[in-house]
């Protein structure tokens, strides 16, 4: 029988997989990966996404070993060339895969699906990655969505997702093609600054549903009032898990809704969490609709804002964690540390930039790719436009978060300060946030000289608020 090939992408997992499935139907599978990051356009997957590309192609080529088939993994300049020539050695008549919705990638799928179906061959795409298709969820009017909570009561409105299905029977072909290693993609950061990662993730299948189980068990209960707390463990980090495909939110989707059938689980909790997946299916739903999100402000206005001039050194101390602000800083000392920041700091952090140092939104959108594990074009776009106040849905440019409150409100111990930010540790809780306000006495028992110890603020707080204000006028 001839074998059928499986192209993986952003999809390895073996449950839940609609593309395997497809390819298990028609015959033995051939399981490729084919590593093409020129196929990505501008947007190539960053160091902290390859780290993870890495450990879960591992962990995917062990799972198809235990079932008896093997990974073939090829790298690619040409996609389709790689296909046909494959489908030439190996007389495949059908390819299957998982659809992606980056622009790049969808001008890509379709070009290889008319291709080859002009070649005789059976090529098939499938949804894997979302609950319902981008194009799916419509206003009556026939138009998109650009605020969120009328597109989740739409979505809502359909009922539920397809249940997830499980791992295919399947059979390996005859003979398998040579191929390269994982270890020669050379995904692995060339810097050891990802020695943190293996403490906090383990990338693949097996991780991802181990998460979501402890997640279940343990933190979905509280999960609506701990989920703005960066000093407790109360998010999923379920996140870079659903960037690869490690599990496919229809598996979270269903978990959830089994665990409303308990007494243990607060309606509210449930509810809360499964509107984080909406956000996700949200981001999508723009991005297929605005391919450009990622480089263009869907508010034209901000195309002629007033930015900061020469902002590279102030870029550079936010990136390092060095502005001399505390929660700040937190924020982002914890990214370069473990790939990954909660939520409320993201907004934090990104206002902080955007608005009092008036840099780009488009530059920590870059620093954001390059250095999440989490790191989704459609989720990072649709979150840098909302903190800077031009996308769909956004928050008002007059918003502006003011990290000192931030930190008050959702550390108000100083805990995750002080995990991240350990030269201020010594200091309390009333002063961590804001130790330019402390008393003398109080930097001098902590060990803290300003300016040596940890940086003077970059910016007066108040002045650059003002002045960001200032300059929205401008383009109102």
């Amino acid at each position: 029988m001839t074998a059928a090939i499986m192209w993986f992408r952003r999809d390895l997992r073996l449950a839940d997989n609609p593309a395997l499935i497809a390819a298990a139907t028609s015959g033995p599978v051939l399981p490729v990966y084919l590593h093409a990051p020129t196929d990505e356009g501008h947007w190539t997957p960053g160091a902290a996404s390859c780290w993870w590309l890495h450990h879960s192609l591992t962990t995917l080529r062990d799972a198809l070993a235990d079932h008896g088939l093997p990974l073939l993994v090829l790298r690619t300049n040409d996609s389709l060339a790689t296909l046909r020539d494959l489908i030439r050695r190996t007389g495949a008549r059908h390819v299957a895969w998982n659809r992606l919705y980056e622009p790049a990638a969808i001008a890509r799928d379709r070009r290889i699906k008319q291709t080859l179906r002009e070649d005789g061959v059976e090529a098939t795409s499938h949804n894997a990655a979302l609950l319902f298709e981008p194009w799916e969820i419509r206003k009556q009017d026939g138009g998109h969505y650009k605020a969120f909570t009328p597109f989740w009561r739409a979505l809502r409105r359909i009922g539920d997702p397809q249940p997830p299905r499980p791992v295919p029977a399947m059979s390996a072909p005859a003979e398998v093609p040579a191929g390269e290693s994982i270890e020669a993609l050379d995904l692995l950061p060339s810097i050891p600054w990802d020695r943190g990662f293996h403490d906090y993730w383990q990338p693949g299948e097996q991780g991802a549903l181990e998460r979501l189980t402890e997640f279940l068990d343990q933190r979905l209960r509280g999960y609506d009032s701990n989920r703005d707390r960066p000093a407790v463990d109360g998010t999923s980090g379920l996140s870079p898990h659903l960037h690869a495909g490690d599990i496919s939110p229809r598996q979270i989707y269903a978990a959830v809704q089994e665990c409303l059938g308990s007494a243990n689980t607060p309606t509210d909790d449930a509810e809360s969490f499964l509107s984080e997946i909406g956000w996700r299916e949200f981001a999508h739903h723009l991005l297929f609709h605005y391919p450009d999100m990622p480089e263009d402000p869907l508010d034209a206005r901000f195309r002629v804002f007033p930015w900061r001039e020469q902002p590279d050194e102030a870029l550079q101390a936010w990136q390092a964690g060095r502005t001399g602000i505390p929660i700040v800083d937190a924020g982002m000392r914890e990214l370069w540390a473990t790939g990954w920041m909660h939520n409320r700091l993201r907004m934090v952090v990104g206002s902080l930039l955007t608005k009092n140092l008036r840099i780009p939104w488009q530059r920590g959108e870059a620093w954001f790719w390059d250095t999440l594990v989490d790191a989704d074009l459609a989720s990072n776009a649709m979150g840098w436009q909302w903190i800077q106040g031009c996308g769909a849905d956004a928050a008002p440019y007059f918003r502006i978060f003011n990290p000192v409150r931030q930190g008050e409100r959702f550390d108000p111990e100083g805990e995750y300060v002080r995990r991240w930010v350990p030269e201020l540790a010594g200091l309390p809780a009333k002063h961590i946030h804001a130790p330019w306000q402390a008393p003398a006495g109080e930097l001098n028992r902590a060990g803290v000289r300003l300016g040596r110890d940890y940086p003077e603020p970059l910016v007066d707080l108040q002045v650059s608020r003002q002045q960001a204000l200032e300059a929205y006028q401008a383009i109102r």
